[in-house]
C-alpha cells in the first residue's frame, strides 16, 4: 500500500460500542425516521452509516502521514466544539471536552485529537444529534478539510454507494458534507433515493407543506368516491378495521359446513374489556354462528380451529388435513373475496376506545358493491397498463407461500374493496397538483405515490389484526409473503393505523427532519456496471445482497405495480417493465423456483466479483472502502471475501457494530449475528507472492492483540470470530497471492482455517480468564467455545432461511423445536478443529442433521451419563410417570438409584470427563437428589478436582441467562463451600 496516503479513523479506532448502544435504540425510533417513509429490507441504521462514513472520510491524525492542514484544522474545529458546545456533550465524552476547553494544548496531542474526533462521531449517531445544526456543521467541517487531501477530490469527497437500497448510506454521505452516488438495478429502490437524496433535498420543508396539502386534496376526493363502500355506523362509530377469516368446507362424511379458518379467537386483549369470538355450531343446519363475546367469558375462549393448516370442524368434529384444506383454494385466488366477515371494529376518534360488532346487512351490501365496481375496472387500461395489476407473482418456496392458495397474480392478494381503494387513490396521484410547477409537481407526486404504498402495505389479505394492542399488522411483518388464514381490513378513510392521511403524514415528517443538503446522484442501473469514470469515487459504502437471504427484486414488485400505476408517467424509466428487472440481479434463488435456474451459487459470485471489481476501477487508488455484512454462513464469508480479493481489494479492518433486530422465534440458542460486520477494505498496491510461513507466524499476534480489544467494548462470539477477520485478512490479502515453500498456492479457505484455529485458542484464553485450558478434555473446549460463539446471538436475529409461512405453524414450531445450541455445521466444524477435537468422536455431546449442529442439553445427556442400558420395563416406568414428573430425565436417575447408590456395587459410574462429572451434578441437582450430588462430589472425590470447580465457573457464565442449565449449574456451585471445598 502506498504510504503517503493517511490510514483513515476506521482503520485504526472505533467506538463500537457506543455506537452500536445508539444504532440498538434507533430501532425503536419512529417519528422522521426514514424506515417510516417506505418498507426496504435489510435496511441497516443510520447511526452506523453515520459513524462508518466520518470514520472512511477522516484521516487519522496520529498517523504519520496525517496532512498537517487537517490537523490544524481539526484542532481548531475540536476546540470551538469543546468551548461552545458542550452542553450537547454525552457523559462518555464531556469531561475531555471540558479538559481541552481549559486546556488547548491538550490537542497538540494527535492521539488526545482522535480520541474527540471518535467522542464526536460516538455523540453524532445518537438520533437526537442527527439533525441538530451544530452537528452537522462540524462535521461537514471536518470533511471539508479531509477532502483536500484525498486524492482526486475537489470540493467534496465522492462516496459511492453500487447497492443503495433503501437510502441509508447515501442519505448519511449527504449529511456529512459528501457528494453521494447512489446505484441500483431495483427501480422501486431508486425511486425511494430520488425522493430522499434528490428531491427533499431540493424542495426542503416546502415539499412537506405542499404533500400535506395536496395528500389531503386526495383524501377528500376519495373520500367523495368511497364513503359508500365503508358505511358509517352511527350507534357504534367509524368502521376503522374489517375482520375476515377464509374459509373452506368440512370434508367429513355428509358434514360440508363452511369453516372459518380462524388461528386466534380473541380479538381484544384490552385489560378488563377483552373481546373474542365465541362459535355456536349448529349440527342441523350444518352452520356455524358467530357471537361476540367479552370480558371474564373471552379469556376462556380457547384457541382457534387451525393446526398446522389442518383444520377441525365444529359441526362434526372431522379433520381436514392440510393438503386439502389448501387444495380447497384451487381456483379461488387465495380465497380472499369469498372470505367469511367475522366482525367489525369501529372507532370514533382517534385514540379512542374500539368497539366491536357483528358484520350487518350493510356490511356486506358495501363489499358485494365494491365487487360489481371491481369488474368494470378488471376491463379498463391507462396507458396500456391494466387497472388492477395482473403482473404475475412468482412461487418462491418457503417465501411465497400464498402460492399454495392459487394466489397467481398481484391483484390478488387484495380483496375486491382493497382494489378499488387503491385503483382510486392511484388515479388520483396521477392527476394532482396540476397548478404546481412542472418539477415539483413531479416531487409531490412521488411522495404521494410512496404514501400509496404504505397505504397498500396496510391494505392486503395478508394483514392481520393483533390483539394485544388492537392495531393492523401489515404485509411486510417480515421478508415473505406467507399465508394469512384470517385476515384485516383497514378502512382507508379512517383515522385508524393504515389510512390513507396518515401515510402522508409518516412521510410527511421525514422530509420535516432531514437536514438542508445538496442532492446527490441517483442512477438505474447494475453495479457490475457502473456509470462512473476511471478514479472518480473516494469512498465506497455498501450493504451488498447476500445470496438468498433477501429477495429483493420479487419483494418490491409488491410495490412497484402500485408505483407503475400511480407515477409511472412521470418516471417512465423506471417504471417501463411490467416487473423489476430480475436477469442481473445478485442474489441466489435457484433452489427456491425453477424459473431462476441461472440464479445459482456460482452466479451470484460470479456477479458480485464482478461489482467488487467495478468498484475497484472507479475508486482512486488511495480510496477505501467499507462493506456491510450480516451473513451468519461461514461459506457466505468465504465466497464474500473471495470476491474482494480476487477484484484486487485487501482487507484491512472490521468493525461489528449492532445492526440487526431483536430476537426471532429461530434465533434463539443458535449462532447468528447480532451485529453486521463492516469490513473496511483498500485497492491492493502489492502484486508479490506473500510466503505462507511469514503469514503464519504474523497471525496469531494479529488475533493476540484484537481479542481483548473486542472483548473490552463488550463484543464476544460469533461477532467476535467475523470481526477478527478483517485483520486476520489484511495479512494475507496484501499479497496477490501467498504461497508454501514447494510452490504451492494458499487458498483462501486454507487459510481462514488457520484463523478460526487462532480465534478459537484465543477465546479460549478469555473464557478461562487467561486460565490455560489444556488441562481439560475436548469436551470441555469444545464446549466452552461452543457456548461462547453463541452469545451474541442470545439477543440476535437470523434463523433459518426457511422460516414457517403460517401463524398456526409458527406457534407450533416453538413447542416442537428441538432443544440445545446450535451452529451452523462449518462453522461447528471449524471450531472443533481448532481446538483439536473432532465432532465425530463426540456423538453423546453433539448431534449433526445436514448443515446444523447441536450441542445437546444436558438433559439429553442423562441416558450416557446415568443408564447406558435400559429395558423396556423401565421405559414403560418412565411413560408412566411422565404426568407427574417436571423433568423427563428424573426416571433415569430413579432407575440408576434403584441399581446402587453412589458408591455401591452396581452404581453408574462417575463420569470419565471433567465435562462429564460437572453434567452428572447438575442433572442430580436439577432433579432434586440432594443427598446423591454430596455423595458424588464428597464420597466419590469428584469436588476435590480444582479442575471441576473452574468448568463449572465457566459454564455459569456462558450458559444463557433464562436457560435451565445456567440454573443448574449455579445451584451446584452454591453447595461448594457448604461442602468443604
Amino acid at each position: 500500500m502506498n504510504s503517503t496516503f493517511p490510514k483513515r479513523l476506521i482503520e485504526v479506532d472505533l467506538p463500537i460500542k457506543r455506537i452500536s448502544k445508539h444504532a440498538r435504540n434507533e430501532k425503536s425510533v419512529r417519528h422522521g425516521h426514514i424506515s417510516t417513509m417506505h418498507i426496504w429490507w435489510a435496511r441497516r441504521p443510520l447511526a452506523a452509516c453515520r459513524a462508518v462514513l466520518c470514520s472512511a472520510i477522516w484521516p487519522d491524525p496520529v498517523d504519520q502521514n496525517c496532512s498537517k492542514t487537517f490537523i490544524s484544522s481539526a484542532k481548531k474545529t475540536m476546540l470551538e466544539w469543546a468551548r461552545n458546545d458542550l452542553k450537547l456533550a454525552s457523559s462518555e465524552s464531556f469531561e475531555r471536552l471540558a479538559q481541552i476547553g481549559a486546556n488547548p494544548k491538550l490537542l497538540d496531542d494527535p492521539l488526545e485529537l482522535r480520541k474527540v474526533l471518535l467522542d464526536f462521531i460516538a455523540d453524532f449517531c445518537d438520533w437526537n444529534n442527527a439533525d441538530n445544526e451544530r452537528f452537522v456543521r462540524t462535521s461537514q467541517s471536518l470533511t471539508s478539510a479531509a477532502s483536500e487531501t484525498l486524492e482526486g477530490s475537489t470540493n467534496k469527497p465522492l462516496v459511492l454507494d453500487p447497492f443503495a437500497g433503501g437510502g441509508s448510506v447515501p442519505l448519511e454521505a449527504l449529511r456529512v458534507g459528501a457528494d453521494a452516488f447512489a446505484s441500483d438495478l431495483n427501480p422501486v429502490a431508486v425511486m425511494l433515493n430520488t425522493v430522499l437524496v434528490q428531491l427533499i433535498p431540493k424542495y426542503g420543508g416546502k415539499l412537506a407543506e405542499r404533500v400535506r396539502f395536496w395528500g389531503k386534496w386526495v383524501k377528500d376526493r376519495a373520500t367523495k368516491e368511497l364513503a359508500g363502500f365503508y358505511p358509517d355506523d352511527p350507534k357504534h362509530g367509524i368502521p376503522i378495521a374489517y375482520l375476515w377469516a377464509r374459509t373452506v368446507r368440512c370434508e367429513g362424511p355428509s358434514c360440508g359446513t363452511e369453516i372459518p379458518l380462524l388461528t386466534h379467537m380473541i380479538l381484544s386483549e384490552r385489560k378488563h374489556s377483552e373481546v373474542a369470538v365465541r362459535l355456536e355450531p349448529d349440527s342441523k343446519r350444518k352452520f356455524i354462528e358467530i357471537k361476540l363475546i367479552t370480558k371474564s367469558e373471552a379469556k376462556r375462549s380457547g384457541a382457534g380451529l387451525l393446526r398446522r393448516s389442518s383444520v377441525t370442524c365444529p359441526v362434526c368434529g372431522y379433520t381436514t388435513p392440510a393438503a386439502n384444506v389448501r387444495a380447497q383454494f384451487k381456483g379461488r385466488a387465495g380465497g380472499a373475496n369469498d372470505a367469511r366477515l367475522i366482525a367489525v371494529v369501529c372507532g370514533r376518534e382517534e385514540n379512542a376506545g374500539k368497539s366491536y360488532r357483528l358484520p350487518t346487512e350493510s356490511d356486506f351490501e358495501a363489499v358485494a358493491a365494491a365487487r360489481k365496481a371491481v369488474e368494470k375496472l378488471r376491463r379498463i387500461t391507462v396507458d396500456g397498463i391494466p387497472t388492477i395489476p395482473t403482473e404475475q407473482l412468482p412461487y418462491l418456496r418457503s417465501i411465497f407461500n400464498v402460492n399454495l392458495l392459487d394466489v397467481n397474480t398481484w391483484g390478488e392478494l387484495f380483496t375486491d374493496r382493497q382494489l378499488l381503494s387503491l385503483t382510486t387513490f392511484a388515479r388520483l396521484i396521477r392527476t394532482v397538483a396540476e397548478e404546481e410547477e412542472p418539477e415539483f409537481r413531479q416531487a409531490i407526486r412521488a411522495c404521494l405515490a410512496l404514501g400509496l404504498d404504505r397505504l397498500a402495505d396496510y391494505s392486503s389479505s395478508l394483514c392481520r389484526w393483533v390483539p394485544k394492542g388492537e392495531f393492523f399488522g401489515n404485509t411486510f411483518g417480515r421478508q415473505a409473503l406467507g399465508i394469512v388464514w384470517d385476515f384485516a381490513e383497514c378502512n382507508p378513510l379512517s383515522h385508524a393505523t393504515g389510512n390513507w392521511l396518515g401515510a402522508i403524514e409518516w412521510i410527511a415528517r421525514v422530509i420535516d427532519r432531514q437536514v438542508s443538503s445538496p442532492s446527490a446522484t441517483v442512477v438505474l442501473g447494475s453495479a457490475t456496471k457502473l456509470a462512473l469514470p476511471d478514479d472518480s469515487v473516494q469512498v465506497f459504502c455498501t450493504d451488498p445482497p447476500y445470496y438468498d437471504l433477501v429477495p429483493y427484486a420479487d419483494l418490491s414488485d409488491f410495490f412497484y405495480v402500485w408505483l407503475r400505476r400511480s407515477v409511472g408517467q412521470e418516471f417512465p424509466d423506471f417504471f417501463k417493465n411490467e416487473r423489476t428487472p430480475k436477469r442481473e440481479e445478485i442474489v441466489q434463488l435457484a433452489e427456491r423456483n425453477k424459473e431462476y435456474s441461472y440464479k445459482t451459487k456460482e452466479n451470484y459470485e460470479h456477479l458480485m466479483e464482478q461489482a467488487m471489481a467495478e468498484v475497484r476501477r472507479v475508486l482512486v487508488p488511495s480510496g477505501i472502502g467499507v462493506v456491510f455484512f450480516a451473513h451468519k454462513g461461514t461459506g457466505a464469508w468465504e465466497s464474500q471475501l473471495q470476491s474482494m480479493i480476487r477484484a484486487g481489494w485487501t482487507i484491512c479492518g472490521s468493525w461489528p457494530i449492532d445492526t440487526e433486530r431483536g430476537a426471532r422465534l429461530r434465533a434463539m440458542n443458535s449462532a447468528t449475528l447480532a451485529s453486521s460486520i463492516q469490513l473496511v477494505c483498500r485497492p491492493r498496491k502489492d502484486s508479490s507472492v506473500g510466503d505462507w510461513r511469514q503469514v503464519l507466524h504474523e497471525l496469531p499476534e494479529r488475533i493476540s492483540n484484537w481479542m481483548p480489544r473486542l472483548s473490552s467494548e463488550g463484543v464476544v462470539g460469533a461477532d467476535a470470530i467475523f470481526a477478527c477477520i478483517g485483520p486476520a485478512l489484511e495479512i494475507f490479502s496484501r499479497y496477490e497471492s501467498v504461497e508454501k515453500a514447494n510452490g504451492e498456492k494458499v487458498n483462501l479457505s486454507q487459510y481462514l482455517e488457520q484463523v478460526w484455529a487462532a480465534v478459537a485458542k484465543e477465546a479460549l484464553a478469555l473464557v478461562f480468564r487467561g486460565g490455560d485450558a489444556t488441562g481439560f478434555e475436548e469436551d470441555s473446549r469444545l464446549t466452552a467455545m461452543w457456548l461462547w460463539t453463541l452469545s451474541s446471538a442470545e439477543n440476535g436475529e437470523g434463523g433459518s432461511e426457511d422460516e414457517p409461512s403460517d401463524e398456526d405453524e409458527e406457534t407450533e414450531l416453538a413447542a416442537s423445536s428441538p432443544k440445545g445450541f446450535f451452529l451452523e455445521y462449518d462453522a461447528a466444524r471449524k471450531i472443533a478443529q481448532g481446538l483439536g477435537a473432532h465432532l465425530e468422536s463426540l456423538g453423546s455431546l453433539v448431534e449433526v442433521k445436514g448443515e446444523v449442529a447441536r450441542l445437546l442439553p444436558v438433559a439429553e445427556r442423562t441416558r450416557k451419563l446415568f443408564s447406558a442400558d435400559e429395558s423396556d420395563s423401565s421405559a414403560k416406568t418412565r411413560k408412566k410417570k411422565k404426568a407427574q414428573l417436571q423433568l423427563g430425565f428424573v426416571s433415569e436417575l430413579e432407575q440408576a438409584e434403584e441399581a446402587g447408590s453412589w458408591g455401591s456395587k452396581g452404581a453408574p459410574s462417575v463420569g470419565t470427563t471433567v465435562l462429564d462429572r460437572v453434567h452428572q451434578s447438575m442433572i442430580l441437582f436439577a432433579a432434586g437428589r440432594g443427598e446423591a450430588l454430596r455423595r458424588f462430589l464428597v464420597d466419590e472425590g469428584v469436588g476435590r478436582d480444582e479442575r471441576f470447580w473452574r468448568l463449572a465457573q465457566v459454564l455459569s457464565f456462558l450458559y444463557p441467562k433464562t436457560s435451565d442449565e445456567k440454573r443448574w449449574i449455579d445451584g451446584v456451585l452454591a453447595r461448594k463451600k457448604g461442602l468443604g471445598f
